[in-house]
């Protein structure tokens, strides 16, 4: 039921109203049968209501605005008081005709009337039985019209249904007046003191919170049981409403509360913060929640972010579990999402930069400026993931430095040597305290884009132990159609780096994991000649030094031969980490002199280098002559390069057993016995006396005995050695050789043939025996590095023999 109010035409007001005023809420029985016995006038003034349905016997105030209305009711107050009173179909019409009232209205008596400051009229008035409008008489200067009485059917008594309605009514009623909070819990005496049926049924109908068009029905229903039952589907509908209401203000109301208890801790936990001198978590939230409104990340991430933000905001501060949701979002918040820096398609100038920062290294920059080509081409192209592979201070690390330039990007190092927990590259799981993400992504936050030049340094050196295999952990990083989603443990969801350019760097391919390896395209960087080295000491290596010392070129300056003559005294290695030394040494004697004001060559010469560095100590290993049967070169290759070496072999009387020393491995070994034993098996095609295997002993020595050797590319080299040794013919003069050796006499290809190449040049070496199949390695160096050697293909045993063994016996030759 609504709150008991007053129903007006247009406004309402009660300020003037006097309290002494007698007014009948209630109608008793003795009234309800004195305004059936009052008979009903012909005609009556109509006045219209706009929102409201006056019944019989119900006490309601209305206020009148209009000038028809006011005048009606004037007129009738000094009259009769008595009017008919009816409601508008549409309450927007300001002056209503007959069309547009209802034909069933309600007599009423003007109870008291009141003139309001405002000029309207409030009048109190009480209904007293129905009528129809029969015909409307006159319209000014307001509506009269004759009217009839409109019966109401009561039910017989007694009556038990009729009964049942009523006592439902009542019952409802108080329920509805208990539960609504507008209204007064008076009413239920109202209630509780009606006698009358009819008048209680009139009375909660038009206190109901019903339409116009729903109390006009109720109205005109001439049956009383009817009317009574209406009202009471009416009044079910109305107490459902207000349950489902209370209800739900109820649980908003729990809620609110809940939410003010916490909002009044936090406002008490922000002042406690603030006058401690700390930021209030609060405005960490907020301070990201700002910063994530900038970022451009996919709908998924952002979904994410805002998921874990809730969570933090429902932690308590003090527990440390907060701690490492805080650094969970800061790191999300750093983490360059789709942010990428724009590569420069310019291909002369990234040229230009890598020849500028590195003398050589032709095959790397190749593939560098194919890959800018294609980018230039298909802006989406993955990045690709390049392995340089060689010896130190070749410049492999530098490289990628040079690389970032070129291209534009970001330069990112990782140094991956020792590193032996999968955690560093995946990351810890969040529920450690003290977690990290892996160093794949703080190295991407520290870059600030999704798309740098990512240099995995000596990646060969990663080791594995108990806390599982960074190598495995490295296959998804290194392939390119698994790391668009790289999953880090502490990320918790997948991180794209397919834009990433990777680049690693290994000195030995042998420790790799064989899948690793696969994923990368591995590009050889091999170790530099000495007229390299002399290049790269003049362009840079000086300057640097020169620079890094505080002097110019015009306190120091080395010319080729001298820097030549300090490549080959005092380094000996493919790159030129020890030649940086060296030069630095001859600066900082510069420098000395400078300080103390001494005289000094600023054009560095010979003796000035033996002065600063002494003796050359590292004077290359210079071909021997060939006087000698038995003594043989041989190419090898090593971690710093190429180098040569010497096969010896000596006959000594005994029965016929073979000795192999230098610190040689199995698989050396094996080629001597290979080459021995194949010697035994043509001695006739050597032209060699059987007998001698029987009562001579074998003896082959390979020098600097405290160095490992190991690998097949020496069997050739001791084929030699031995048929040298049992002939006692003389080794072609200026001559190196390098193969693998098969029973069958065949000569097999092997690795490393330009380190060999360079290392035989240094040593002033004219000719080269190797094996056919090599050719194409040969096919693929600088033709510079060629000039001045002659190389000699074979495929079998016989063909070597036939180039490597001169008919001319040795000086003293023994005769076995």
């Amino acid at each position: 039921m609504a709150k008991s109010k007053f129903i007006s035409l247009d406004s309402l007001s009660f300020q003037e109203f006097d309290e002494n005023a007698e007014l009948i809420p209630l109608m008793t029985s003795e009234d309800e049968k004195e305004i059936n016995n009052e008979s009903l006038p012909e005609t009556l003034p109509i006045l219209s209501l706009r929102n409201t349905v006056l019944f019989p016997g119900v006490v309601i105030p209305i206020t009148a605005g209009r000038d028809k209305s006011i005048r009606l009711i004037d007129d009738a107050n000094k009259g009769s008081k008595v009017i008919g009173v009816v409601s508008q179909k549409d309450e927007t019409i300001e002056d209503p005709k007959a069309k547009d009232i209802y034909n069933t209205g309600t007599v009423a008596r003007i109870l008291r009337v009141l003139k309001m400051p405002d000029g309207n009229t409030t009048v109190i008035i009480q209904g007293k039985k129905r009528f129809k409008v029969a015909e409307v008489i006159t319209e000014e200067p307001y509506m009269n019209a004759t009217v009839r009485e409109v019966p109401e059917t009561i039910p017989e008594v007694p009556n038990e249904e009729f009964s049942a309605i009523i006592d439902s009514i009542k019952e409802l009623a108080l329920q509805i007046i208990k539960e609504s909070p507008n209204i007064p819990s008076e009413a239920s005496f109202a209630i509780k003191n009606i006698e009358s049926n009819s008048f209680l049924i009139n009375f909660v109908s038009s206190n109901m919170n019903l339409s116009v068009e729903e109390k006009q029905v109720l109205l005109e229903t001439d049956n009383l049981q009817e009317r009574a039952l209406a009202t009471l589907k009416y009044m079910n509908v109305e107490f459902q409403k207000l349950e489902l209401k209370n209800d739900i203000q109820s649980k908003v109301q729990s809620d609110l509360n809940q939410q003010q208890r916490e909002y009044f801790l936090h406002q008490q936990m922000k002042t406690i913060q603030e006058e401690l001198g700390g930021v209030s978590y609060e405005e960490e939230v907020e301070e990201m929640k700002a910063r994530a409104s900038e970022k451009k990340w996919s709908k998924d991430v952002a979904k994410h972010f805002d998921k874990e933000i809730g969570k933090m905001q429902r932690m308590n501060p003090q527990v440390a579990e907060y701690s490492i949701q805080r650094n969970y979002l800061d790191l999300f918040l750093d983490l360059p999402w789709d942010e990428f820096s724009k590569d420069n398609f310019d291909l002369k100038r990234a040229k230009k930069i890598l020849d500028r920062d590195h003398y050589g290294l032709d095959d790397v920059k190749k593939r560098i400026i194919e890959h800018l080509a294609v980018l230039k081409l298909r802006n989406d192209m993955k990045s690709p993931i390049l392995c340089l592979y060689g010896p130190p201070g070749v410049g492999k690390t530098s490289l990628g430095k040079s690389i970032a330039e070129a291209l534009g990007r970001e330069y990112v190092r990782m140094s991956l040597g020792g590193l032996r927990d999968e955690a560093e590259i995946r990351g810890h799981r969040k529920t450690y305290i003290g977690a990290m993400p892996g160093r794949i992504l703080q190295s991407l936050k520290k870059a600030g884009t999704s798309n740098p030049v990512f240099v995995l340094d000596e990646i060969d050196k990663l080791s594995n132990s108990h806390q599982g295999d960074p190598s495995s952990a490295m296959l998804e990083v290194l392939d390119p159609e698994q790391n668009s989603a790289f999953y880090d443990n502490f990320l918790e969801m997948g991180y794209d780096l397919s834009k990433v350019m990777f680049i690693a760097t290994s000195n030995s391919l042998a420790p790799i994991q064989p899948a690793l390896l696969d994923r990368m395209e591995v590009i050889n960087v091999s170790g530099y000649t000495i007229e390299e080295k002399v290049e790269i000491g003049k362009r840079h290596l000086l300057p640097k030094q020169l620079k890094e010392h505080g002097l110019t070129d015009k306190h120091l300056k080395i010319t080729k031969p001298q820097m030549e003559k300090i490549v080959e005294g005092y380094t000996r290695e493919s790159g030129v980490r020890g030649l940086e030394k060296q030069i630095a040494k001859m600066v900082r004697h510069a420098a000395k002199n400078i300080a103390m004001e001494e005289t000094y060559n600023i054009k560095v010469t010979n003796d000035d280098i033996i002065e600063v560095l002494g003796s050359p100590k590292l004077e290359r290993d210079k071909y021997e002559n060939n006087n000698v049967a038995g003594v043989v070169t041989g190419l090898a290759w090593t971690r710093v390069g190429g180098d040569i070496l010497f096969i010896e072999s000596i006959l000594s009387k005994g029965k016929g057993n073979l000795s192999i020393t230098g610190n040689l491995g199995k698989v050396m070994k094996e080629s001597a016995t290979i080459a021995m034993e194949y010697i035994k098996a043509n001695a006739d095609e050597f032209g060699i006396n059987p007998e001698v295997f029987d009562k001579y002993n074998v003896h082959i020595h390979v020098p600097e005995g405290a160095t490992p050797k190991d690998g097949p590319s020496a069997g050739v080299t001791m084929l030699t050695s031995l048929v040298s040794l049992f002939t006692q013919h003389k080794v072609k003069k200026n001559l190196a050789m390098t193969g693998e050796i098969t029973l069958r006499g065949k000569v097999l290809p092997v690795g490393g043939i330009k380190e060999k190449i360079l290392a035989a040049k240094r040593a002033r070496i004219k000719e080269i025996l190797l094996c056919k199949e090599n050719k194409s390695d040969i096919e693929e160096i600088k033709e510079e590095y060629l000039r001045g050697l002659t190389f000699h293909y074979v495929t079998d045993m016989s063909e070597v023999i036939d180039i490597a063994i001169t008919k001319q016996k040795v000086k003293n030759a023994k005769k076995l």
